[in-house]
């Protein structure tokens, strides 16, 4: 059975145009009908989900589209063996996001409490002042430097 656009959006708990974008990005693929209408394979809605796991984790459109190519099975849904694959090759990535994400929250809570609300002497968000030799402009925020 094949889906439809709206089908596959229901069913995934996602607006149809997320659906229109992960195929314009190349993460899901489609075909016309007679009609002319994009249909899917029933088997895009674990693509889909495997998609939406790994946005909520924090990966990037771009970390999915490269794991979804070295799925050994093309345009399939990944099994359980990639998927515990994948995982173990994120999770030294997924490490270093929760630690920036402690540290973060650590720094914010000393923050709040400041009261300073000062970009140019906040610790957090201006760490040492290191790059004002660079001049005005955007910075460069690093949670994992040591305070």
């Amino acid at each position: 059975m094949e889906l439809s656009v709206g089908e596959v959006a229901q069913r995934a708990g996602v607006n149809p145009s997320a659906i229109r974008f992960y195929e314009a990005k190349g993460l899901i693929t489609s075909h016309r009908n007679s009609g002319n209408q994009r249909r899917f394979d029933r088997s895009v809605l674990r693509r889909v989900s495997f998609i939406l796991v790994a946005q909520r984790v924090g990966l990037s459109l771009g970390e999915i589209a490269a794991a979804l190519e070295t799925l050994p099975h093309g345009e399939a849904a990944p099994t359980k063996a990639d998927w515990q694959r994948l995982s173990e090759a994120w999770r030294p990535r997924l490490e270093l996001q929760i630690e920036i994400l402690r540290r973060l929250k650590d720094n914010l809570d000393g923050c709040i409490g400041c009261g300073c609300l000062s970009l140019d002497s906040c610790a957090l968000y201006n760490p040492d002042d290191e790059l004002a030799e660079l001049g005005s402009g955007a910075v460069k925020l690093d949670p994992l430097k040591d305070d």
